[in-house]
């Protein structure tokens, strides 16, 4: 596995699922053309995109062209690493057909392509130090998951935080582990918790 120090955002689950099995990062699917409309997606790729940079890697066809320019847009000037797959003929597994543009998209690359594109993009982490990860158990302590109100109590938080109030415990823990170090979660809910913002 790859470890990569920032969110990798592509377009659909079976992009998400073939690198699920390559990178260990968190990713996020713009789910195609989904994102125009999905203002909290766009918050929060916004915030992650201002704590560490983002890396964009969609199709090489003209519909990847155009969502990788929209998330431009999004994150505006946050660092951004493009990754480009290479444009290959060909049709994914599941499918009965090529798509419109005949190419593969990055759900039918193998990983050793992957991984030449992130090699290729510079993306390659740095970091040699393991920090500390926020776990369930720290949401748990601050009442966050496995209590009757934590539900409340999650949206009063990622509220605090600028964060989308929708998202679910274990949605919320990535995001948590890729925009904060548990030293600055620790701190952000203790202030939260002493302020009575719930």
């Amino acid at each position: 596995m790859i470890k990569l120090d920032r969110p990798v955002i592509v377009e659909g689950k079976y992009d998400k699922i073939t690198l699920e099995n390559i990178v260990d990062a968190l990713i996020i699917t713009t789910d195609g053309f989904g994102i125009f409309k999905n203002k909290e997606k766009c918050d929060l790729i916004r915030q992650l995109a201002k704590k560490n940079g983002v890396i964009i890697m969609t199709d090489s066809d003209s519909a990847g062209a155009v969502i990788r320019s929209y998330i431009k847009k999004i994150v505006s000037d946050c660092e951004i690493i493009n990754v480009y797959v290479p444009e290959l003929n060909g049709k994914e597994k599941r499918k009965d057909k090529p798509s419109k543009s005949g190419l593969l998209g990055v759900e039918g690359m193998t990983p050793e392509i992957i991984e030449n594109a992130l090699k290729k993009s510079g993306v390659f982490s740095v970091k040699t130090e393991e920090r500390r990860k926020i776990t369930k158990a720290d949401m748990f302590a601050f009442g966050l998951s496995g209590g009757e109100d934590s539900k409340e109590k999650r949206k009063s938080f990622l509220r605090q935080l600028g964060l989308p109030e929708s998202l679910s415990s274990s949605a919320m823990l990535d995001v948590l582990n890729n925009s904060f170090t548990f030293e600055e979660f620790t701190e952000r809910a203790e202030l939260w918790k002493n302020n009575g913002e719930f």
